[in-house]
C-alpha cells in the first residue's frame, strides 16, 4: 500500500499485478510528500514496538485497513486505486516468482499443476508470503459487506493505459513505468500451463475475481 496525503492518493498493491512497477514509478511523489517524515518516524516507532501500535500499512495491506485506520474524511478524500490480473495468468506468475525468489517454499514441487494442488489445498496451513496468498484479488478492494471501496481498478493487461488514467485522476504528470521482471523460462501464453482440470480448479477457487472483474480463461 502506498499512501500520499499531499497528492491525495492511496495505491492498494495486490501482488503480481504490476504493483512494484507502479510503486517504483511513484517514488518521487512518495518521498517529496511533507507527511513522509512523520510517517517514516511512526513506521520506525511501530517497528521498535513490534508493530503493536499499528502505525504502518503493510506493503500488501487491504483497502479496508486504510478505511478503518484513517479518519473517514481523509479516506474519502483520497483517490484509491489498484490493479488486478487474470487469475489464471497470476498463478503462473506466482509459480515462476517463487521458483526464482523463494525456492525454499516450493522445494519438492516438480511442476505447475502440482504447485496448484499444493497451493490451493484447503488442508494446508495459511500462507503469509505475498506470492503465496490464496486471498482473492477482490478481497483486497471491498469492505466487510463486499462493497467496492476503491475508486479505480486498472488491469494488468492494460497496465500502461490504465496507469495513465490513474495519474490523470490524481492530477500528476505520468511517470514512466519501469519494466517488470519476467521469468526467462516462462512461456508467453499462460494457457499453455493448464490442463482442463487445473484451469477449472483456478476458476472455482478464484470465482470471486472471475465474477467481479469478468476474467475468462480464454481471455489473455
Amino acid at each position: 500500500m502506498l499512501l500520499s496525503l499531499k497528492y491525495k492518493f492511496l495505491f492498494v498493491h495486490i501482488a503480481k499485478t504490476g504493483g512494484t512497477s507502479v510503486r517504483d514509478s511513484l517514488w518521487f511523489y512518495k518521498w517529496t510528500d511533507p507527511y513522509r517524515i512523520p510517517q517514516f518516524l511512526c513506521s520506525k516507532l511501530s517497528g521498535v514496538t513490534g508493530h503493536r501500535i499499528g502505525a504502518k500499512f503493510p506493503r500488501h495491506a487491504k483497502a479496508i485497513a486504510a478505511q478503518e485506520m484513517l479518519p473517514r474524511e481523509v479516506y474519502e478524500s483520497l483517490f484509491k486505486f489498484a490493479f488486478v490480473r487474470n487469475p489464471w495468468d497470476l498463478q503462473v506468475s506466482s509459480w515462476h516468482h517463487l521458483r526464482r525468489e523463494r525456492p525454499d517454499l516450493v522445494a519438492g514441487v516438480p511442476d505447475f499443476e502440482v504447485f496448484l494442488d499444493w497451493k490451493l489445498d484447503p488442508a494446508r496451513p495459511p500462507q503469509y508470503h505475498a506470492d503465496m496468498s490464496t486471498v482473492t484479488q477482490a478481497d483486497y478492494l471491498v469492505d466487510l459487506h463486499g462493497h467496492l471501496i476503491v475508486d479505480f481498478v486498472g488491469r494488468y493487461e492494460n497496465l500502461h493505459d490504465d496507469f495513465a488514467e490513474a495519474c490523470q485522476r490524481i492530477g500528476i504528470k505520468q511517470p514512466k513505468l519501469p519494466h517488470s521482471r519476467q521469468a526467462k523460462d516462462r512461456k508467453r501464453d499462460y494457457r499453455d500451463y493448464y490442463s482442463d482440470r487445473a484451469a477449472q480448479r483456478v476458476a472455482d477457487f478464484y470465482r470471486a475475481d472471475v465474477e467481479r472483474f469478468g476474467y475468462r480463461f480464454d481471455s489473455p
